[in-house]
């Protein structure tokens, strides 16, 4: 049995990980291999988390929605292409540069749905690109959307005292 090529991609419900996840099926389909989308959530077990949130099996069962509905988002994208989904808790940078650990990509949005808003790629993207152990891939958000971060940043900063 040949080896598959393997492509993990970090998905968090956003326009960035839908077009990281879209980029890893057209990546997967050229090389014939397989997709595993993988959704990290985190959940922090304090006493505000607790009077806030959902608790752990809330907050874990939210983030498998948001997966499969990314997942089927993408399903006539990814006919013939296997792709698995994964949830898992902890830190995302952290998580997804083990989930591939023996893959042959790790592909990740620029930027998630963080507020804060890097000058060149977001924490998640950054923190991937540090720690993975395989190429990672960091798909970027279209120009326009770019622009529209840059103005909220400086508008962001033009407010602070």
């Amino acid at each position: 049995m040949t080896p598959t090529y393997r492509i993990v991609v970090g998905v968090d419900g956003s326009e960035d990980g839908d077009r990281a996840l879209r980029w890893a099926v057209r990546q997967a389909r050229q090389f014939e291999g397989t997709v595993e989308a993988v959704m990290v959530y985190d959940w922090p077990g304090t006493e505000a988390a607790y009077l806030a949130g959902l608790g752990h099996e809330g907050e874990r069962q939210r983030a498998e929605e948001v997966l499969a509905e990314a997942v089927a988002r993408v399903a006539l994208e990814s006919a013939g292409v296997p792709v698995a989904a994964e949830v898992v808790r902890g830190n995302a940078g952290v998580k997804l540069a083990e989930a591939a650990a023996d893959a042959d990509l790790l592909v990740v949005g620029s930027h998630g749905h963080g507020r804060v808003y890097h000058a060149v790629l977001g924490s998640v993207a950054d923190a991937c690109v540090r720690a993975a152990e395989c190429p990672v891939v960091v798909i970027p958000a279209p120009h326009s959307e770019r622009a529209k971060a840059a103005e909220r940043v400086v508008a962001t900063l033009e407010q602070t005292p």
